[in-house]
């Protein structure tokens, strides 16, 4: 066995046990401190709590005779640790613990804790700041309190006092548009740590936010449960998020994100609620994240035309890995919001169930010239359940323009500044079993063709049960079950050792590619 230590704190370790064959779980291992047995697991990333700061720990796994070397661990130095119910907080459930809370997180020195014991805490909301270390204890719950009357407003931006700049603060769905204030908000900081064993509740259901418009109420588009807005060397790691008005966990604008060892649970109907929406966003690691949620699992996005335009800032250098996706809209989705392009992004060894598509590549005219998808790679991913798991849609047509003749014609149109591209995407080692509505669902622009995609040992079988439904979200796709393969505009398309199995509908159903190979023992090849 190999493992390695991924992130540490004063009084906490993020460990991954290295299974190249494994997804969210791996065989069943004992894990030892000390010498000691600390406790039994099978998730490849594991975090172990109640360590003591600036301390020698010897860590070391065991299944059956097979054991790794002993990784020594030294935590980090505290300094102090600050008790929120020292400021004031009761966590009795009931008072509003809001001013406590964030006493303790303002009063808070460079390297030390604010600590929240158990208990239930009730708040509306909270800002961050850097340099901050922020624990919630096993048994601790954040509860927000569903009521906008009592969440400021974050302005989409404001104008630089000589007119030549400005400050970017709320966000919604690609644009700079006024927001209510998330449960946690952080604003250009940077060394922050959110981690522990408890449990951050956005309060929402279908009788306060998930039942309005999704865009705006009154002044205000819906908050979001943590909203990273140009923040640096952030880590969100062990906790448990759920009920959120909207999107989950929001790293807008940032650098060096990570995300481990969470769980992000909403209801499978609740509306707009994506688990981890990286927007414009460089160097972000998802790891050992459970997902199960009412629309995207993960939604990858760089804004709108005016964002996209104005400060041309892709996502890029990506990692999810070792997660578990179960329910959702998508399992790892690129769009549709992606203005100023997507590159480099690795999906490995995750696991999705449930979900309506797998892999989700969401565009459309409009977009713009710098919107540029590339480098996106899929490996070893197991896939049950899933709907359709593979999709590549140049004709999303969700938003205000979503169904204009402009966006939804199939002919090709003159290729200006509005014209999107999507560029390399490699997909391997892929098992998808129990489908539904398509194995492989591509459309591309007919002005603008997806210029290379390449698949490679992917096995896709259906239900005997399974349920007709559209592939994607565009105008003209009918209703379908058990669809093979299906592909329009594309340069270079390389299929090698991908079956389809057990589909009613034609298994390749292939037009307008410049140059294609299909190479399977069963299935028809060019």
């Amino acid at each position: 066995m190999k493992a390695k230590i991924m992130f540490q704190t004063a009084r906490s370790f993020v460990l991954e046990v290295l299974d190249e064959k494994a997804d969210y779980r791996t065989d069943c291992y004992d894990l030892y401190l000390n010498g000691k047995k600390y406790l039994t697991s099978d998730k490849v990333i594991l975090s172990v709590y109640g360590l003591t700061p600036d301390t020698d720990v010897e860590v070391q796994l065991k299944r059956g005779e097979d054991c790794t070397d002993i990784i020594k661990v030294h935590t980090e130095y505290e300094f102090v640790t600050l008790d929120v119910r020292d400021f004031g907080a009761k966590g009795d459930g009931v008072s509003d613990d809001t001013a406590g809370i964030q006493a303790a997180i303002m009063a808070a020195p460079k390297q030390s804790r604010v600590y929240i014991p158990a208990g239930v805490y009730r708040f509306t909301h909270l800002f961050l700041k850097s340099h901050l270390k922020l624990e919630l204890a096993e048994g601790a719950v954040l509860s927000a309190f569903a009521d906008k009357t009592r969440l400021p407003v974050l302005p989409g931006r404001v104008e630089s006092y000589d007119e030549k700049g400005e400050y970017l603060i709320g966000s919604w769905e690609g644009s700079p548009l006024p927001v209510y204030a998330s449960m946690l908000t952080g604003l250009y900081v940077e060394d922050v740590a959110i981690c522990g064993q408890g449990t951050i509740d956005g309060g929402a259901d279908f009788d306060n936010w998930w039942n309005t418009e999704k865009r705006k109420n009154d002044r205000a588009a819906r908050p979001r449960m943590l909203f990273l807005n140009h923040c640096a060397d952030v880590v969100v790691q062990g906790i448990t998020v759920k009920n959120s008005p909207s999107w989950n966990l929001h790293p807008y604008f940032s650098q060096r994100v990570r995300f481990l060892d969470l769980k992000i649970q909403s209801p499978d109907n609740s509306h707009n609620t994506d688990g981890i929406d990286p927007e414009s966003c460089t160097d972000v690691e998802i790891a050992g994240v459970y997902f199960s949620v009412g629309d995207d699992c993960i939604a990858i996005k760089s804004g709108k035309m005016y964002m996209g335009k104005t400060y041309l800032t892709p996502s890029r250098n990506i990692v999810i890995h070792n997660c578990l996706m179960e329910r959702g809209h998508g399992g790892v989705t690129v769009g549709s919001e992606i203005a100023a392009g997507v590159d480099n992004i690795l999906v490995k060894n995750c696991r999705f169930l449930n979900t309506d598509r797998g892999l989700r590549v969401k565009s459309r005219r409009g977009r713009g010239k710098d919107s540029y998808l590339t480098g996106i790679v899929f490996d070893h991913v197991h896939m049950e359940g899933v709907k359709t798991p593979f999709v590549i849609n140049c004709f999303y047509y969700c938003g205000a323009d979503g169904k204009s003749e402009y966006v939804a014609r199939k002919d090709a149109l003159p290729v200006d500044e509005r014209t999107p591209r999507v560029g390399k995407i490699v997909i391997r080692n892929v098992i998808c079993r129990d489908c539904h509505v398509a194995g492989i669902y591509f459309y591309g622009l007919p002005e603008s063709k997806i210029e290379c995609v390449e698949m490679e040992n992917v096995r896709i079988s259906y239900a005997e049960e399974a349920k007709p439904g559209k592939a994607a979200m565009m105008a003209g796709c009918e209703r379908s079950c058990k669809q093979g393969i299906f592909i329009r505009n594309a340069q270079k398309v390389t299929l090698k050792n991908v079956v389809v199995a057990g589909n009613e509908g034609k298994t390749l159903d292939i037009e307008d590619v410049d140059e294609w190979s299909f190479d399977s023992g069963d299935n028809a090849s060019k």
